[in-house]
């Protein structure tokens, strides 16, 4: 058992929080069970280490059995440990460190997808657990980040992500006019979430094609340089005295709205 909090290998998890450290490693942190449950159910691969206190894996016995069948080992630690390795400050008695596994932009377009999310600029980290966790819910086949984007690894993001970032394809770091290019070259049209685009309702019947949205930053949204690039731009309708939507809640809505049609359509 681990029970030094100031141990060598306690304070190497600990420095996962710091983006320096994964960027070195090219690991990154997994806390509570719900995200230990997500990795070894979808992607067991990943995961380098597991640890966990004996009374958390009594209470989650499925994260125990789902371990042992990958043959990964559990480590058991003090509760100071994990205090100590965890960015939270109720890890539920569980942290991993698993491997960052980011899809090329190729192997994206190559599936022939049918919805995709484009962040341009989303710094918060809350925000883009949720649009990668809205992604999946909507059934959308990939994520793509540009270089400008918090980094998806952060753990706040995998936090918001509740697991997603195990169900949908991801791409870090890409050049948005590349993501772009690439788009059009597969037959995806792509729409930028805008203030000053066009009428939503009055263009809803394009989002049965296969699209990709560009959302673009919490507080400036998209720069005309980026705007220059899509095919189309749209806004969502305020039918309230709201001043706008958080960018989250309003990436939910284009993909789920996209979803629905491309659905309808067969």
């Amino acid at each position: 058992m681990l029970e030094n909090p100031r141990s060598p290998r306690v304070r190497a998890v600990a420095k996962l929080t710091k983006r320096s450290a994964r960027q070195e490693t090219g690991l990154f942190l997994l806390e509570g069970p719900q995200a230990a449950r997500e990795a070894l159910a979808y992607r067991p691969d990943t995961l380098v280490e597991l640890f966990a206190t004996p009374s958390a894996l009594e209470r989650h016995a499925d994260v125990r059995d789902a371990a042992k069948d990958a043959g990964l080992e559990v480590v058991y630690t003090t509760e100071a440990v994990l205090d100590a390795m965890a960015d939270t400050v109720t890890p539920q008695g569980i942290v991993a460190v698993a491997r960052q596994s980011p899809t090329s932009l190729r192997d994206i377009f190559a599936a022939e997808p049918r919805l995709v999310a484009i962040c341009e600029e989303v710094r918060d980290p809350g925000n883009l657990g949720t649009i990668i966790r809205a992604a999946d819910a909507a059934g959308a086949d990939a994520v793509i980040l540009t270089g400008r984007t918090v980094d998806p690894y952060n753990p706040k993001v995998v936090r918001a992500t509740t697991g997603s970032l195990f169900h949908v394809p991801v791409a870090v770091g890409v050049d948005l006019a590349s993501a772009v290019e690439k788009a059009r070259a597969a037959g995806v049209r792509v729409i930028a979430a805008d203030v000053g685009g066009g009428d939503f309702l009055a263009a809803r019947d394009v989002l049965a094609e296969p699209t990709a949205w560009l959302f673009g930053n919490e507080a400036r949204g998209l720069d005309d340089e980026a705007l220059a690039l899509v095919d189309l731009s749209l806004r969502l309708p305020i039918f309230g005295a709201a001043e706008s939507l958080n960018l989250a809640t309003a990436a939910s809505v284009c993909l789920y709205e996209t979803a629905f049609a491309q659905r309808a359509a067969g």
